[in-house]
């Protein structure tokens, strides 16, 4: 008994262990994303280890999203860098878990998205960098104004883009994560009110294409505050809810758990 309470505590210790090298090799880039991991009879000679230890440290990687463990002739471990997709899943898990409302994450993004066009306007280099990204996504929106999918994909490319090119990976790395959890919801919306035929009309998407041309040119100008207050009065949370009960609704991490894409979403019904 007392052995196998040892072996217990010790395979574990060794399946740890070896998680950590393997970890440390793919985020020191060692190990390129997308490769496929060493073979497991070369892993298995490298760290001295058993087959059950070598299978434990692969499942701690696995749940970490660092590789994808592939069976049958083809297998393999794949390495995956990780990502925003990451943060932005597990901060959605969270959220979901403290009942967090819609409301309360676009309060936050409102806020946020702000400081981002700020930053964005502040920058040395924003005309290398940021305005030629931002005009871009405004010149796909324009020519999409009578594709209401196409046209949210542009506008939310040009929010995307509006916070990678802020300037700091931190203030990146978090309101993107949380931005993914909200265009999730905003392309279960879109999906849903087009196939409803009651998506928001061609002139009030060129009212909001107008509104992204004006952040963009304030951002090219420098106009610091001016672009922060834009941004910020522009993000209306409520133009994608349903109903006036969509707001109170809590947050479903299922709608990024396919690589930040939203599921096709039910009708949301007053009091559902």
């Amino acid at each position: 008994m007392s052995d196998t309470f040892g072996n217990q505590l010790h395979q574990p210790r060794l399946a740890e262990l070896v998680a950590d090298e393997l970890r440390r090799r793919i985020l020191d880039g060692k190990l390129a994303d997308g490769q496929l991991l060493p073979n497991q009879e070369t892993l298995l000679a490298e760290f001295d280890v058993s087959k059950p230890s070598l299978r434990e440290a692969q499942r701690i990687l696995e749940t970490e999203g660092l590789i994808t463990v592939r069976r049958g002739n083809v297998g393999g471990a794949q390495v995956h860098y990780p990502d925003a997709r990451h943060a932005a899943y597990t901060m959605a898990l969270v959220l979901q878990r403290l009942k967090v409302s819609l409301d309360d994450v676009g309060g936050a993004l409102k806020h946020l998205e702000g400081t981002c066009a700020a930053l964005c306007a502040g920058r040395p280099d924003r005309d290398d960098t940021v305005v030629p990204a931002l005009r871009e996504c405004n010149r796909r929106a324009e020519e999409s104004l009578e594709n209401e999918l196409a046209y949210v994909a542009a506008t939310a490319d040009f929010h995307t883009n509006l916070v990678r090119h802020c300037g700091s990976q931190t203030m990146g790395l978090l309101v993107g994560s949380l931005e993914s959890l909200w265009l999730g919801h905003v392309v279960a919306w879109a999906e849903l009110t087009a196939s409803e035929g009651v998506f928001p009309d061609p002139d009030y998407r060129r009212q909001g294409l107008s509104a992204h041309e004006e952040i963009t040119d304030l951002i090219e100008a420098g106009e610091v505050v001016a672009a922060s207050e834009l941004a910020e009065a522009h993000f209306d949370p409520q133009q994608f809810y349903r109903t006036p009960t969509d707001g109170s609704r809590h947050v479903d991490a299922t709608v990024i758990r396919s690589h930040g894409r939203a599921p096709r979403l039910r009708p949301v019904r007053d009091g559902s």
